[in-house]
C-alpha cells in the first residue's frame, strides 16, 4: 500500500478518490489494465507456478535423481560412456513420463476452478460488471451486498444498514456495523467503522466502496504473510507426508549399508555408489507425486462430469470417507422452489391485506436475494403505482426481520415481515379481520394455535405486521417496536420426487443425513415424515443453549434433526459430530454458512451459493441435489481407492524386489543387476502403475467409507515384501545352484523375473477378490500384457545387448513361469489371510 493511503480512515473518500486517481464511476478498462500490471494480481499469495517449464524442471529435482545424475555425468568421463548414457536416457524418460502426467492433470485442474472462480461487482467505464477478484485492483468503485466476500480493504463511499462479519480478522463474534465516515488516524482496527477489509464478508445491507489496497498489502496479506498461512493439511495429505517419510529412512538405512559393504568387498566405488543409486531410485515410488494428481485430476473431471467440482484435490479423499453430512433441507431436500400458499388473518381466514403487504415488504427489498420474496412476488402481481418506498432495514439473521417503510396517499408506514418469533416480539397489538384495533395479548394463544396447526400440515409460516409512522422520516431498527400484527404468510415447498431413495442411496454407502435447519421442529418433522424418516429424534436450538457439549457430544448421534437452529449453532453442531468419531461433510449456500463449512472435514456448496460460502467450500455443485452428491461419493472413494493401490503396488512387489536384489548383492561376488539394468526395471514397472487412474473398481471398495491407515498400508507393505523375497531368493537359488547361471544369463534372468512378477502382480494386489473374479481396466490390462511382452522379447534384440542381456534357454524360462506362477497364487492365499485379519 503507498505510504500516503496508509492510514486511508482518517481521510474523506473525496481526498482518497483524488490521491488514487479514481472517480466515484469507477475506473476504465485500460486503466484498470494498467494498474492490475503495476499492482499485479489480488491474490494473498502467488499462484503455484504449473507452467510446463516448472514442471518439468520438478520431475528432478528429488536427491536422489541429482545425486545419480552426478554419478552418471562422473562415471561419463572416468568409466563407461555408453553405459552412463543409458542411465542418463532412462532418468530423462522417467522424468519425462512424470511431467507428462503432472501437466495433463494441472491443466485439467485448471480448468475446473475456472467453472467456480469467485467474481465481484465493480464500475468499470461507468458501468457494473462482474469481474473475477483477481483483477480488481486499487482505485476500483466495488458494489457489496449481503453475501459478498471484500475483495479489497476498502473505505466506503455509500452504506445503507451493512453490518460485516470481521472474525476471521479481528476476532469479534457479533457483526461490526459500518458507515460512512471520517475517523482519526490512530482508530484501532476494530473500530474503524467507516472500512472494510479484505476476506471480511457482509452480512447485510449494501455498500459502494473505493478498493485502497489489494493483495499482500491488504491487512489480512500482511497477517498471512507473517503466519505463512496455509489449509490445514487433510488426513490423506497427511498420511502421504508420513508414508513419503517412511520410505525414505528405509531406502537411506539400506542404500548407505549396500554401498558400504560393497566398498568393503573391494568392488569398483563407481559401479558400487551408482548401483546403490539405482536401488534407491527403485525403492523410492518416484512416480507417487504424478500418480497422485493424476489420479485426484482424474477423479476430479469424473466428478465434474457428475456436476461436482472439487476445489481442493485432497479433499477428495475426506469426501469419500465421509459417514455423514449434514444440511439443510431448502432446495436440497425439498424442490426450492417454494410457493406462497395462503395469506391469513389473526383469525385464520383468508386475507387480502396481510398479502399486499408481504407484497409490498417483497417488491420493496433490495437486500440479498431470496426465494421467499421471489415467491411472493410471483404470486400474484399487484398495482402499487400509488405507493412508493421511502426507506428500508435489511433482513439480517439476528433481527430475522426485514422492514420498508413505505408512503400511500398521507399515509405513512412500515411494513415488517419475518419469522414469526421475532415479529410477535415487536408487536404490542394486532389487528382483527374487521380492522379492529386489540391488544395482542389477547390473541397470543389463538396465534400460536394457528402457528402449530400449519407448521404440521409442513407449511413454513412468517409474520407481517405494521406501523405508522408519524412522516415520510427515514427508519432504523429502534422503530422496530409496538407494532401491530396483521396476520400470517404460509410457504410450501414440497420434497423432491425421489428424496426418499436418494437418502437410501447415500445409507447404503455409509453415509447417514443429518438435516439442520432453521425452520421450527413441526415443519421439519413433517418434512421428514414425507422423507420416509419416521420417529427421528429431535434438538431445537432452544434445546442447544441449554446442553452442554458432553451432553451434545452424547446424543449427536442419535439425532438426525436439528431444528429452529442459529447461524452460530451450526458450527457446535458440526464440531460435536467431528468429535464423536465421524468424518463430516456440510452442504450449505447461505452468510450464515461459512464457519460450518470450515468446521466440517469436508464443507460442501452450490455454485448459486453466496460469495462466502463457494469460498469457504472445498467442492462445489453445479446443482443443489443430493443425487449428485451420491454421484460424487462413488467418484471419490474410487479416486481414493485407485490412488491406494499405487501405494500398495509401489511397497509390495517393487519394494519387494529391490530389497531382495539389495541383499543377494553381499551375498554373491558380482551386482545381481547392472545400475542400467535396476533402472529399466524399475521404468517398466512404471508403465502399468501409470495407467491406474483409469481402473475399475470393484463395488466393496465404494460400499462404504474407507480412511488412510498408515499402520495397514505398513502391513501390507511387510506381508507382501516378504512374499515377494521368498521368490525372489527361490529365483536366485535356482539360477545360482540348479542352472549354474553365468553373470549374464543370471541378470537377464532376474531382470525378466522381477519385471514379470512386478507386472502380473500390479493385477493380484489391485482387488480384494481373487484376480481372476475382478475384471481390470481396459488401460491397466492392456500395459500390463504390453510390458510382460516386451521384457520377455528384449533379450533377443539390440537392446538386449545394449543392457548387457544374454538369451537364455527354454528350460531357463520355463523355470521362470513356473516361479512367477507359484509367486501369483501365493501372493493370492496372502491376500485373503492379510484382509481377514486387517480391517482396512
Amino acid at each position: 500500500m503507498n505510504q500516503d493511503n496508509q492510514s486511508f480512515w482518517s481521510l474523506s473518500a473525496t481526498e482518497m478518490l483524488t490521491r488514487l486517481e479514481a472517480t466515484a464511476s469507477g475506473l476504465t478498462t485500460d486503466e484498470a489494465q494498467k494498474r492490475l500490471m503495476r499492482y499485479g494480481a489480488n491474490r494473498l499469495k502467488p499462484p503455484k507456478r504449473s507452467d510446463a517449464l516448472t514442471l518439468l524442471i520438478a520431475q528432478f529435482k528429488s536427491p536422489i535423481i541429482l545425486i545419480l545424475l552426478f554419478a552418471t555425468g562422473l562415471s561419463l568421463f572416468l568409466h563407461d560412456p555408453v553405459d552412463a548414457s543409458i542411465i542418463l536416457t532412462i532418468v530423462i524418460i522417467s522424468g519425462l513420463l512424470g511431467f507428462w502426467q503432472e501437466h495433463s492433470a494441472s491443466n485439467a485442474v485448471e480448468k475446473l476452478l475456472a467453472m467456480v472462480q469467485i467474481k465481484a461487482a465493480v464500475l468499470r467505464d461507468g458501468n457494473q460488471q462482474e469481474i473475477p477478484v483477481e483483477d480488481i485492483v486499487p482505485g476500483d468503485i466495488v458494489v457489496l451486498n449481503a453475501g459478498d466476500i471484500v475483495p479489497g480493504d476498502c473505505l466506503l463511499l455509500e452504506s445503507k444498514d451493512v453490518f460485516v462479519d470481521e472474525a476471521m480478522l479481528t476476532g469479534e463474534t457479533f457483526p461490526v456495523e459500518k458507515a460512512v465516515s471520517v475517523l482519526p488516524a490512530d482508530t484501532a482496527l476494530a473500530q474503524r467503522t467507516n472500512t472494510v477489509w479484505m476476506g471480511t464478508h457482509i452480512v447485510s445491507g449494501d455498500a459502494k466502496a473505493l478498493v485502497i489496497g489489494t493483495g499482500k498489502e491488504t491487512e489480512f496479506g500482511k497477517v498471512s504473510e507473517r503466519l505463512k498461512l496455509k489449509p490445514p493439511e487433510t488426513e490423506f495429505e497427511h498420511g502421504i507426508r508420513r508414508f513419503g517419510y517412511f520410505l525414505g529412512e528405509v531406502t537411506l538405512v539400506l542404500v548407505v549399508i549396500i554401498f558400504a559393504v560393497n566398498v568393503y568387498l573391494h568392488r569398483p566405488v563407481l559401479d558400487s555408489f551408482l548401483f546403490s543409486m539405482a536401488l534407491a531410485v527403485g525403492l523410492t515410488p518416484q512416480l507417487l507425486p504424478a500418480i497422485i494428481s493424476i489420479n485426484l485430476a482424474h477423479g476430479a473431471k469424473k466428478m465434474a462430469q457428475k456436476k461436482v467440482i472439487v476445489k481442493r484435490l485432497a479433499s477428495i479423499e475426506n469426501f469419500g470417507s465421509m459417514n455423514v453430512i449434514c444440511s439443510d433441507k431448502t432446495g436440497t431436500l425439498t424442490l426450492g422452489s417454494v410457493r406462497v400458499e395462503s395469506a391469513l388473518d389473526v383469525n385464520g381466514a383468508s386475507s387480502d391485506k396481510v398479502f399486499l403487504f408481504a407484497y409490498l415488504n417483497a417488491c420493496y427489498e433490495t437486500g440479498f436475494t431470496n426465494p421467499i420474496d421471489e415467491a411472493i412476488r410471483a404470486y400474484r402481481t399487484l398495482d402499487l403505482s400509488e405507493y412508493r418506498k421511502k426507506d428500508e432495514i435489511p433482513y439480517d439473521f439476528f433481527r430475522k426481520r426485514l422492514s420498508i417503510a413505505v408512503t400511500h396517499g398521507d399515509a405513512h408506514f412500515m411494513v415488517t415481515k419475518g419469522a414469526l418469533a421475532n415479529i410477535l416480539d415487536v408487536c404490542s397489538l394486532a389487528e382483527t379481520k374487521e380492522g379492529t384495533i386489540i391488544e395482542i395479548a389477547s390473541v397470543r394463544d389463538q396465534i400460536q394455535k394457528h402457528f402449530e396447526e400449519l407448521s404440521n400440515q409442513g407449511f413454513r409460516t412468517l409474520g407481517i405486521a405494521y406501523k405508522n409512522m408519524p412522516s415520510e422520516s427515514l427508519i432504523n431498527k429502534s422503530d422496530e417496536t409496538g407494532m401491530t400484527f396483521l396476520g400470517f404468510l404460509t410457504l410450501f415447498d414440497p420434497p423432491k420426487p425421489h428424496i426418499a431413495e436418494t437418502i437410501a442411496a447415500l445409507k447404503k454407502l455409509g453415509v447417514s443425513l443429518k438435516i439442520i435447519t432453521g425452520d421450527n421442529r413441526l415443519v421439519a418433522a413433517n418434512l421428514s415424515r414425507k422423507m420416509g424418516l419416521a420417529n427421528t429424534a429431535i434438538i431445537t436450538g432452544p434445546d442447544l443453549h441449554t446442553m452442554s457439549d458432553g451432553a451434545l457430544l452424547s446424543c449427536v448421534g442419535q439425532v438426525d434433526i436439528f431444528a429452529e437452529i442459529e447461524p452460530n449453532q451450526k458450527e457446535r453442531i458440526i464440531i460435536a459430530i467431528r468429535k464423536a468419531g465421524n468424518v463430516v461433510g456440510y452442504m450449505g449456500d447461505g452468510i450464515n454458512d461459512a464457519s460450518a463449512l470450515h468446521a466440517a472435514d469436508v464443507g460442501i456448496s452450490v455454485d448459486t451459493a453466496a460469495d462466502v460460502a463457494k469460498d469457504a467450500a472445498d467442492i462445489v455443485l453445479l446443482e443443489k441435489d443430493l443425487g449428485v452428491l451420491v454421484e460424487g461419493v462413488r467418484e471419490g472413494r474410487m479416486t481414493f481407492a485407485n490412488t491406494l493401490k499405487y501405494v500398495f503396488m509401489a511397497t509390495s512387489a517393487n519394494f519387494g524386489n529391490m530389497f531382495s536384489m539389495a541383499g543377494v548383492s553381499l551375498l554373491i561376488p558380482f551386482l545381481p543387476l547392472l545400475p542400467k539394468q535396476v533402472l529399466l526395471t524399475n521404468l517398466m514397472t512404471d508403465f502399468p502403475e501409470m495407467t491406474i487412474a483409469t481402473d475399475r473398481v470393484d463395488d466393496e471398495m465404494v460400499d462404504h467409507p474407507r480412511r488412510w491407515d498408515i499402520k495397514a498400508i505398513r502391513k501390507f507393505m511387510i506381508t507382501f515384501g516378504l512374499v515377494s523375497s521368498v521368490f525372489d531368493y527361490l529365483t536366485f537359488g535356482l539360477l545360482l545352484l540348479v542352472l549354474h547361471a553365468t553373470e549374464g544369463q543370471f541378470r537377464t534372468a532376474w531382470f525378466l523375473e522381477s519385471v514379470v512378477s512386478a507386472s502380473l502382480i500390479v493385477l493380484v494386489i489391485r482387488s480384494r477378490k481373487p484376480f481372476f473374479r475382478s475384471r481390470p481396466g481396459k488401460f491397466l490390462l492392456i500395459a500390463t500384457l504390453s510390458i510382460v511382452a516386451i521384457t520377455l522379447i528384449v533379450p533377443f534384440t539390440p537392446l538386449g545387448n545394449v543392457f548387457g542381456f544374454s538369451p537364455l534357454g527354454f528350460s531357463t524360462y520355463l523355470l521362470l513361469l513356473l516361479i512367477v506362477a507359484v509367486y501369483i497364487i501365493a501372493a493370492e492365499i496372502a491376500k485373503r489371510i492379510f484382509y481377514k485379519k486387517v480391517k482396512f
